[in-house]
């Protein structure tokens, strides 16, 4: 047993629904995002008993206790990451996806990486923190959820493109509420958010569906509605990452309009582990 690193690219989600299932590995959602060049470095150390920190900071994370039960690994788990928690970056799966790479390498369990990806998928599933990020950050881009699910029961394609992303964070938002009340006008948003962005799959259609989403869906509160509407006077394209008080922008929108935003770019390859 040794000490092993992944990365794993952060992920904002412009739009979604969800998809329930008594099996974890089976829920999840539809939908599309952008992966993240800023994303987070998870380091596996065996250990006599568990903990887990994130930028040197006991946390509690439910899906990486999750991951670790599943692989029977006891393991000192640490993530640093220039991203905020809770923001709508999905750190919490980047979490589990990247203990689920480091402890197969650290403790040779000898997975495939469909395994891995479907037993972080699950964990952040039952652990109510999301339900599409762990497939998307495992791909890397763009990428197009078309059917719900861990690797054996999703379909995914891709935004072919690549280029810079901004983004700007005035708060949290809890996921684990949103996805548990009704959905009804949620789901509904997404599907026809979805089907704008299978019919032209370009990034100004994926941030016109995005937009879309965020306002059919009540989801877009006062703050954010502001710097998105700021955006579009200054001619730029933003909108709302889900979920999260967060605002993204694919072309310098946010600096544009007066903004100091975090900038980086599209991860092209998505989770991997480090040498």
């Amino acid at each position: 047993m040794t000490e092993a690193e992944a990365f794993v690219p952060g992920h904002v989600t412009g739009f979604f629904t969800i998809h329930r299932d008594d099996d974890p590995t089976k829920a999840g959602s539809q939908g599309a995002g952008l992966t993240l060049t800023d994303g987070v470095t998870v380091t596996v150390r065996p250990a006599e008993e568990t903990s887990v920190r994130c930028n040197d900071v006991p946390v509690e994370m439910d899906a990486v206790e999750t991951v670790l039960d599943t692989l029977q690994a006891t393991a000192r788990v640490d993530g640093q990451t220039p991203l905020p928690i809770g923001s709508g970056f999905g750190v919490s799966g980047a979490m589990a996806l990247g203990t689920a790479l480091a402890v197969n390498d650290a403790f040779d369990r000898r997975l495939s990486e469909n395994e891995l990806v479907t037993i972080a998928h699950g964990a952040e599933v039952q652990a109510g923190t999301g339900l599409g990020d762990v497939v998307a950050q495992a791909r890397g881009g763009v990428p197009i959820r078309l059917e719900p699910g861990g690797p054996q029961d999703n379909l995914l394609d891709a935004i072919p493109a690549r280029g810079p992303v901004e983004y700007h964070t005035l708060g949290e938002l809890s996921t684990e509420e949103v996805i548990s009340g009704d959905t009804d006008l949620l789901d509904q948003a997404g599907k026809r958010s979805l089907s704008r962005v299978v019919e032209e799959p370009t990034l100004s259609s994926f941030m016109r569906a995005s937009r879309q989403f965020a306002r059919e869906a009540e989801l877009l509160t006062p703050e954010i509605r502001e710097v998105i509407l700021d955006v579009n006077e200054a001619g730029g394209d933003a909108s709302m990452a889900m979920l999260g008080e967060t605002v993204f922008s694919i072309d310098g929108g946010l600096s544009a309009a007066g903004y100091d935003p975090s900038t980086c770019r599209i991860d092209p390859t998505g989770a991997r582990l480090l040498d």
